[in-house]
């Protein structure tokens, strides 16, 4: 194979690489929240729980670092080293998939946040793919020269991370700019929990265990002993392939006096505000007057006394217990009256990263959201105002302005002070 061949396998190698890095970067770093839950979940799965309190840092620099490593190869910045950094990450996440893949501690590698879930052993072939990519690329990369010169290719390396690391900052203070998850705005609730007739099903593979002479042995369905001298020991069932699984399917909210009240929620003809607090031991909202918490804790009560006087329901969804001392505790702080229902947390953290954070619903229609500091202030009925009006968000925009705010400036750059090499 000749040099020409080689260094236009390499490019395409480069180019193929660089677009699944600045993807796979992207989507997670528009959504940090649901990328910190990820690292969690791989913290948890290998035991290493004291590394939690660096996960969002880690979680920051990592999407963003990805995002930057898909750019330069992009760009043809400094190829070999940018194809050892690539190589470097490679070899510590094709291991860790390979393993996930096994044992399944992690249902979801989260590798492309929600916006592309796939599974586990797609992952890890993925990774695959990508590590005898990256290392043709280190050795052929040098048939294919380009980039610029050192001075450049620092400016665009260092201006994609900390361009990364700003959206990664605000949409941690936000809510994400674009929402993958099933409780976007403009989702009908009840619409997304249906399964259809014809959906394909669970299938499981049952095993049964006799026992005879004291030996056992495992048998399935349709040759299992039928004589008496075989004693039955035990059966499992290991799920084969897994069916139709609606995007909304763990939607349930229970009271404690009243148990599930899910379908009275989603059936009211009214507005109904829903206060998501993933776990009330995490607040102290009230507690240091002049605070920002304390400013959050009296905009969560104001938007109370306004549903109360309006007519609209309000409660509070939260993991947290009745029987919890922190239910107590959050009571006393704030001082609010409005009704607990007790939900899953991870459910909680799918509908809204944002704890606290408020979602307004109508019939089952996510109308609104608004991450905690964000709460308007309302002072009019929700029919009448802009608040209470369902605004589907332009996700295709949003992606648009995020991609001129970056590319105007470093084009600019470049085609005043950019220098090939």
């Amino acid at each position: 194979m000749n040099k020409e061949i080689k260094g236009k396998i390499a490019l395409v190698l480069e180019i193929l690489i660089g677009c699944v890095f600045v993807f796979s970067g992207f989507v997670k770093v528009v959504d940090p929240l649901g990328g910190l839950y990820k690292i969690v979940d791989y913290l948890d799965a290998f035991g290493w729980e004291p590394l939690k309190p660096l996960g969002f840092f880690g979680m920051a620099l990592m999407s963003a670092a990805e995002f930057m490593l898909g750019v330069c190869m992009l760009l043809g910045v400094r190829q070999k080293l940018t194809a050892i950094g690539v190589l470097l990450f490679m070899l510590v996440m094709t291991p860790i998939t390979f393993y996930l893949a096994l044992y399944n501690p992690v249902t979801d590698c989260g590798c492309f946040g929600d916006a592309l879930v796939i599974s586990n052993w797609a992952t890890f072939w993925k990774n695959v793919v990508l590590l005898i990519a990256v290392i043709i690329v280190l050795n052929w990369c040098q048939f294919c020269k380009r980039g610029f010169t050192w001075v450049t290719e620092i400016a665009i390396a260092a201006y994609s991370l900390i361009f990364m690391l700003i959206i990664t900052g605000l949409c941690f203070q936000n809510l994400p700019v674009i929402d993958f998850r099933p409780y976007k705005i403009g989702t009908n609730i009840p619409e997304s929990m249906i399964i259809p007739e014809d959906a394909e099903k669970d299938v499981y593979e049952t095993t049964l265990i006799y026992k005879k002479d004291g030996v056992e042995k495992e048998f399935t369905m349709e040759n299992y002993p039928k004589d008496s001298t075989w004693e039955f020991v035990d059966s499992k069932n290991v799920l084969i392939s897994k069916g139709y699984e609606p995007p909304i399917h763990d939607f349930v909210l229970n009271h404690s006096d009243d148990g599930d009240i899910t379908d009275v929620i989603l059936e009211d003809s009214n507005y109904v505000f829903l206060l998501i607090a993933h776990n009330l031991s995490e607040f102290n909202l009230m507690s240091n007057p002049g605070g920002a918490h304390y400013n959050y804790g009296k905009s969560i009560n104001a938007a109370y006394e306004y549903a109360k006087e309006n007519g609209y329901k309000f409660y509070c969804l939260t993991a947290t217990g009745e029987d919890n001392p922190d239910m107590e505790k959050y009571k006393k702080a704030t001082g609010a009256e409005y009704e607990y229902l007790n939900a899953d947390e991870i459910m909680l953290k799918t509908i809204i990263r944002s704890s606290p954070g408020l979602m307004l619903i109508k019939e089952g229609n996510i109308i609104n959201k608004w991450a905690v500091q964000n709460i308007p202030t309302f002072d009019q009925p929700l029919a009448e105002c802009e608040y209470g009006q369902m605004e589907l968000p332009n996700n295709k925009g949003r992606i648009l302005l995020i991609a001129l705010l970056y590319l105007i400036p470093l084009c600019l750059y470049l085609f005043k002070w950019g220098k090939r090499a």
